[in-house]
């Protein structure tokens, strides 16, 4: 696998990882906004955005856009995050000039036609409500509003519905043409590919584009604390978490490591301690998002009303015996887990694609994994330890929905997880 990186006249950036054992090609546009660029306002537009950009351009109808890249036997799809947004399509390798035609025509001339906005916008907020369905998804989204209320970071990507409706046609033009410009746009592509190729078809189709000034993300700050919703469901979802660390911090590697030791797959500490010995939940795993500049560390526990009052005490015991017992069969196992995970991705030409945008967007730069795995397989069980005391030091966030009017005292939690 070769990874190459050129930059546009425009300055858009085009980077390709050239996989020769494979016939097709993944690729696609990473446009460095999402929610974290949004307002109180306009929180939801990226999604929206996202969503209107497959509803017909000056060329296609939207039945064209599914229609051409159908027909070749492709597909087409997007995504919004909180700092991303990703117009994407696996397609054969002879394919690839219209792919590229169609994520081009897709992004820059798209109609946003008001029956179709005024439909999508329906098709949004039946997503909204869908989430809202779902309580072991929209648990995520008030632990996120909990870690950093009232700024955009803490915002969900989908937004609220009151938004939904208000957004005009002329809004959605001036949000994309101060953010989908060549300096916020990676063009990144995996498979059996040529990168000189790319960049060709890539220049030629996205050249005419120009800058505008682009708003920086406004800078995050965790504060934690607690929310409850009391809700008639089977089960209580919880999410207890704590400040983390963005991808720049030297800690990143051992906290990512630390969320697998404790939560990572049916070996790990709490799934052994608190579903294998005790029996008190259904799921429970770790997990750590790391955006940009900051992160934020959780660990997931999906159990019955009763199985929620003896939860926490055991939670909080292994969280404070885990910042100072790490064994290194445990620290081995995470590694292995880690290695296997970055193995297997470069199997799917999909999942490289997204691999090297992301790491242009945060580095400047793809990452090798002779980098990465060099930095994990040098931490140590102290390094753990260190990084779960470190999150440990921050005030917790908790977030729970569902048969929780027993919870303990958001106050009672923070003292057992002080108790060090």
């Amino acid at each position: 696998m070769v990874t190459e990186l050129s930059k546009l006249t425009n300055g858009m950036i085009v980077i390709t990882d050239r996989m020769e054992a494979v016939e097709t090609v993944s690729l696609g546009v990473w446009v460095q906004t999402g929610a974290r660029f949004e307002n109180a306002k306009n929180n939801g537009i990226c999604h929206l955005l996202e969503h209107m950009a497959f509803k017909g351009t000056k060329k296609r109808s939207a039945k064209d856009i599914a229609e051409e890249i159908e027909t070749v036997g492709g597909y087409l799809n997007a995504f919004t995050s909180r700092e991303v947004t990703a117009f994407h399509s696996t397609i054969l390798k002879d394919n690839v000039t219209l792919a590229i035609d169609i994520i081009s025509d897709i992004l820059h001339d798209s109609l946003f036609d008001q029956e179709e906005l005024e439909r999508e916008k329906t098709v949004v907020l039946q997503e909204i409500g869908q989430a809202s369905d779902t309580p072991d998804e929209i648990i995520f989204d008030y632990f996120q509003s909990t870690a950093f209320p009232n700024q955009p970071l803490g915002r969900s990507v989908l937004g609220p519905k009151k938004n939904i409706k208000n957004i005009t046609r002329d809004t959605l033009l001036n949000f994309m043409k101060k953010y989908y410009v060549p300096s916020r746009m990676i063009f990144s592509a995996a498979g059996n590919l040529e990168h000189a190729a790319i960049v060709s078809a890539v220049e030629s189709y996205f050249s005419h584009i120009r800058n505008a000034n682009a708003d920086h993300p406004v800078a995050a700050v965790y504060e934690g604390g607690d929310y409850r919703k009391i809700r008639e469901l089977e089960q209580a979802h919880l999410v207890i978490g704590f400040n983390s660390v963005g991808v720049h911090d030297p800690d990143y590697h051992a906290i990512s490591v630390a969320a697998s030791v404790l939560g990572g797959g049916m070996s790990s500490r709490l799934f052994q301690e608190i579903r294998e010995k005790r029996g008190l939940v259904y799921s429970i795993y770790g997990f750590n998002s790391a955006y940009s500049d900051v992160g934020l560390f959780g660990i997931y526990a999906g159990t019955n009303e009763s199985g929620l009052l003896e939860l926490i005490p055991h939670l909080c015991d292994e969280l404070l015996k885990s910042s100072e017992s790490i064994r290194e069969r445990e620290l081995e196992c995470a590694r292995a887990q880690i290695r296997t995970g970055i193995v297997m991705s470069l199997e799917s030409t999909a999942a490289r694609a997204e691999q090297i945008a992301r790491q242009v967007a945060l580095f400047g730069r793809s990452i090798s994994i002779e980098e990465i795995l060099t930095k994990v397989d040098a931490l140590t069980c102290t390094d753990i330890e260190r990084a779960i005391k470190r999150l440990l030091s921050s005030s917790p966030t908790v977030a729970a929905i569902g048969p929780v009017q027993h919870l303990l005292p958001y106050h009672d939690i923070e003292k057992r997880l002080k108790a060090a």
